[in-house]
């Protein structure tokens, strides 16, 4: 039994998170396919757009639905792998080389070898790769002018959670000295992340802080997991209006704390209140400047508004941005919402003023 909870506690996150993501999708290709273009899309239609994700959201479970075990775990991945399908990239996508760490490059045109991002996608440790994330890694190379690595990093349930920070450690080391196109020290770097990788991304600029390394410029989190304390979120105001992660957090709820607690730990095999798994639960000082965005309606906003606090208080440079109504990781969604643009405008707006002050006298 204490299995199965390990289990549906591990795969509560990437079930919604598939879900929805495959609805936005579905309007994504609609709208597209209609001509719908941004500049002609109306207060009315934006709604309409919103109302018809929510809807289908409630109906994508259909994905998984009789699959149980590594089944449900490919199913999981196929489909948000399949959110690439069709793109119209403005980058080069380029496999990394033999030697380099598991992943790929995302090259924008006039992007600089020597400005570096290390990309960590999401998928709740279970699901995602560079390939599903190739929206945002795009539109990051784009903004920043810089080559973009998102790492491949080692997913459950075949390795362990502690496999894929490995990985992404020895991403960053590697990253330091190696560009695209030859061994090179890099000007300029960036740590990023969303959700699942978004919890990498703090707990990697942390490690980096305490292994003595050179630190990134600056580290972005999008809708970042920041404690992997389940329980706390069934407590959480945003349960009602969280339409991707609340159903599922409320049957969480019902599970016995003892089981809960034993259940994730024999998922991850980490203790849920270690930092490795809960940035929020650690040393917080002495960190790179840190841009969080978060949507106002989910359910991680608490936890990642306590994570700021905590940094600020530490004399750490870190600071959250939220948005309204918008789901979660919502940047993936450009240019159908208004609102990833205006995200993606905030992280270029960010950057310019971290290099402006690094370059003050």
């Amino acid at each position: 039994m204490i299995f199965g909870i390990a289990w549906f506690a591990m795969m509560w996150f990437g079930l919604i998170m598939v879900a929805l993501v495959a609805a936005v999708v579905f309007v994504v290709r609609r709208k597209h396919d209609a001509g719908d273009e941004r500049k002609t899309t109306t207060p009315q239609q934006q709604s309409e757009a919103r109302q018809q994700v929510l809807e289908k959201v409630k109906g994508m479970h259909s994905a998984v639905e009789g699959l149980h075990g590594r089944a449900r775990v490919k199913a999981l991945r196929r489909h948000m792998d399949s959110m690439s399908d069709g793109l119209e990239l403005v980058s080069e996508i380029r496999p990394a080389a033999n030697g380099a760490p598991k992943g790929e490059w995302v090259i924008a045109p006039g992007s600089d070898p020597n400005r570096r991002i290390l990309y960590i996608h999401g998928g709740s440790w279970v699901a995602g790769s560079p390939k599903s994330h190739r929206t945002i890694t795009d539109r990051l190379s784009r903004l920043a002018h810089a080559c973009v690595f998102a790492i491949d990093y080692r997913l459950m349930p075949e390795n362990r959670y502690l496999d894929g920070i490995i990985d992404c450690q020895q991403a960053y080391r590697w990253m330091l000295d190696n560009g695209p196109d030859e061994k090179a020290p890099a000007d300029f770097v960036v740590v990023a992340g969303d959700s699942a990788g978004g919890s990498h991304t703090l707990g990697l600029i942390a490690w980096i802080r305490d292994q003595g390394l050179q630190p990134p410029n600056a580290a972005i989190a999008l809708s970042p997991s920041t404690e992997l304390m389940l329980t706390s979120l069934s407590k959480r105001a945003n349960l009602k209006t969280d339409a991707m992660l609340g159903p599922t957090v409320e049957k969480l709820a019902r599970i016995p704390l003892p089981l809960l607690w034993w259940g994730t730990i024999l998922g991850m095999r980490v203790l849920p209140t270690s930092p490795t798994v809960s940035p929020l639960r650690g040393d917080l000082h002495n960190l790179p400047p840190t841009l969080i965005h978060v949507s106002e309606s989910e359910l991680l906003l608490e936890n990642a508004q306590r994570y700021v606090k905590k940094a600020q208080a530490a004399g750490s440079p870190v600071e959250v941005k939220t948005w309204p109504d918008m789901v979660h990781v919502w940047h993936l969604f450009t240019p159908l919402l208004p609102e990833a643009e205006e995200a993606f405008e905030h992280i270029g707006e960010f950057l310019a003023r971290v290099e402006a002050s690094s370059e003050a006298p």
